[in-house]
């Protein structure tokens, strides 16, 4: 059954009681009208929020208790504040609700290209080098979306849960994409004064250098996950992960236009214009 949450009354044909809703919508006045309609008669309510809910993006290591974003139900609020606002209408319900944060969600198909981006970008390149941003002191947090649908859909859990995972340094990660790319040739790191010069973004879309981010967003992707791994979450192998992004990539084209990141053209006259000697990630 399909149905259309911005309707007159789209919940007119549910009758019945519910086992399970799960709701990824990022509009806080569809969630809680769904709540409204459906939440005395569901024994069990899963949202999938986010942590762009947190309002400090600086503190390392921090877990769910740390503050948010005020929220809002307003239509043109931003992403974090629709998410909060969101939140409290689901966490209403009390101990039937399960408020689940994700951080950057992997996998294949992924719309938003963001670490897919690398993984094409490695497979393009072959044995030429590759440009990457700044990595000292840079992290990267993701989970796969096979894992975190498994949670949604089994996870008994109560209140909010980070599901993210291991926070590793950023050239750790990207050195194992590399590896299951296929890729010999070397990196060219980039200062962020010179990117920023010459208009390359930070985390996302077009002409962006995606994972990368301010060096004062130390916390951004170094959240805690041992809630999620103690109430039943599990974390696939980065490197597998990694092989299934790559041949996903390859199958749907490297060239392709993209949502986040640099074309190879657009690399190459970066690559040509900084210059040096390409270096390995470790």
């Amino acid at each position: 059954m399909v149905g259309d949450r911005t309707g007159a009354d789209p919940y007119a044909a549910l009758d019945g009681e519910w086992d399970l809703v799960v709701d990824v919508s990022s509009s806080a006045l569809q969630v809680a009208r769904a709540v409204d309609e459906l939440g005395d008669r569901t024994a069990r309510w899963t949202f999938v929020s986010s942590v762009s809910v947190y309002a400090d993006d600086e503190t390392v290591g921090a877990d769910e208790s740390a503050p948010r974003h005020p929220s809002s139900r307003a239509e043109d609020a931003d992403y974090g504040a629709q998410k909060a606002a969101a939140e409290d209408a689901v966490a209403a319900l009390g101990d039937r609700a399960l408020i689940v944060r994700p951080g950057l969600i992997v996998g294949e198909g992924d719309p938003s290209d963001r670490f897919g981006y690398w993984a094409a970008a490695f497979a393009r390149a072959g044995e030429r080098p590759v440009l990457v941003p700044p990595l000292a002191g840079r992290t990267a947090q993701i989970v796969d979306v096979d894992d975190l649908a498994a949670y949604v859909a089994s996870s008994r859990a109560v209140g909010s849960v980070n599901a993210v995972g291991d926070s590793i340094p950023l050239a750790d990660m990207l050195e194992i994409v590399r590896g299951v790319a296929g890729h010999t040739g070397g990196v060219r790191e980039a200062s962020e004064e010179w990117l920023r010069a010459r208009s390359v973004e930070y985390w996302m879309g077009v002409r962006s250098l995606p994972l990368w981010l301010p060096a004062d967003m130390t916390g951004f992707m170094t959240r805690r996950n041992e809630r999620f791994l103690a109430t039943g979450g599990a974390l696939s192998p980065l490197d597998a992960t990694a092989a299934r992004v790559v041949v996903d990539e390859l199958l749907r084209g490297v060239d392709r236009p993209r949502r986040a990141g640099l074309s190879r053209a657009e690399e190459a006259d970066l690559l040509a214009e900084l210059g040096g000697r390409s270096r390995s990630l470790r």
